[in-house]
């Protein structure tokens, strides 16, 4: 919450992605994965247009979107403040693949 806060005490500007807007996506998991040339729904995946933002920014293979209304930093920071799971908690597809996804990614020489 502190970032969001600085970012708004400071009136800095973020990239669109970081707030609500109009996204195809995909259900996988139980998150909302983007449609991208790298991430493709498999069979029995629908795609939608939904409205979503991402909390975290990251690999798109890997980095889920949250359903959100929230166009300013001020709605951001509301959201996030009564959020119930955590930033990187519901939007790292990694953390579903095994406990160590991330950790496997690094060995591999991913980062």
């Amino acid at each position: 919450m502190d970032i969001w806060q600085f970012v708004a005490d400071y009136n800095i500007d973020l990239p669109s992605i970081y707030y609500a807007h109009r996204r195809q996506v995909f259900r996988r998991d139980n998150m909302w994965m983007a449609v991208s040339p790298f991430l493709q729904p498999e069979e029995g995946e629908t795609v939608s247009e939904e409205l979503v933002r991402f909390r975290t920014v990251g690999d798109a293979t890997c980095t889920a979107a949250i359903e959100s209304s929230a166009v300013s930093i001020n709605q951001v920071i509301a959201e996030t403040s009564v959020a119930r799971i955590t930033e990187r908690g519901a939007t790292r597809a990694d953390d579903r693949i095994s406990e160590a996804g991330m950790e496997d990614r690094k060995r591999t020489g991913y980062f």
